[in-house]
C-alpha cells in the first residue's frame, strides 16, 4: 500500500504518492527549508537566493526555483505573518492602594500595597471565535511597584527608540 505523504506549502495542499517516500521527502523538506530561509531573512533579490545553492547545482533548475521564490515570496510572507502565535492582550486594568489595619504580625500593619488587576485576552487564532479573558491579579508592594514602573520606564524608552528609527 503506498504511503501518502501530506505536505502543506502556502496555501496550496500538494499531496504526493509514493512507495518509499525518502527522496520525495527529502526533496520537500530541502525546498520547505530554503523558502523558510529565505522569507525569513527577508531576501527579495534574484542575486541572493541564487548563492544559496551548491555550484554544482543545475543552472536551470536553480533559476526556475528562484524565479518561483520570488513570484510567492510576498504571499509566503504575509501568511506566515498572518499565522503566528500572538501573546496575549491587555484588556484593561485596575489598581487600587490598600493599607492593612490587622495583621497577625505587627510590622505588616498599616504598610500601603497596590492591588492590580489585569484583564487578559487569550490570542484569538487558539481560542477561535470566542477568545477567552481572564482576570490576573497582582498584589505588589512599593518596592516591588518601583522595580515594575522601572522596567516599564525602560521598555518604553526602547519602544520609542525602535519607533524613531
Amino acid at each position: 500500500m503506498p504511503k501518502a505523504l501530506v505536505v502543506w506549502v502556502s496555501q496550496h495542499k500538494l499531496c504526493l504518492l509514493a512507495e518509499k517516500a525518502g527522496p520525495v521527502l527529502y526533496l520537500v523538506s530541502a525546498l520547505h527549508n530554503l523558502t523558510r530561509h529565505v522569507v525569513y531573512r527577508g531576501l527579495t533579490r534574484a542575486e541572493d537566493i541564487l548563492c544559496l545553492f551548491p555550484e554544482n547545482f543545475h543552472q536551470n533548475l536553480k533559476n526556475l526555483l528562484t524565479k518561483i521564490i520570488l513570484e510567492n515570496i510576498s504571499a509566503w510572507r504575509n501568511e506566515a505573518q498572518a499565522s503566528q502565535i500572538s501573546l496575549p492582550r491587555l484588556v484593561d486594568m485596575d489598581w487600587r492602594v490598600d493599607i492593612k489595619t490587622s495583621s497577625d504580625s505587627i510590622v505588616r500593619m498599616a504598610v500601603p500595597t497596590c492591588l492590580l488587576q489585569l484583564k487578559i485576552q487569550e490570542d484569538a487564532a487558539l481560542c477561535g471565535n470566542n477568545p477567552v479573558v481572564s482576570a490576573l491579579t497582582m498584589e505588589l508592594s512599593k518596592e516591588t511597584l518601583d522595580t515594575m514602573l522601572e522596567g516599564l520606564g525602560r521598555i518604553r524608552d526602547q519602544l520609542s527608540a525602535v519607533a524613531n528609527k
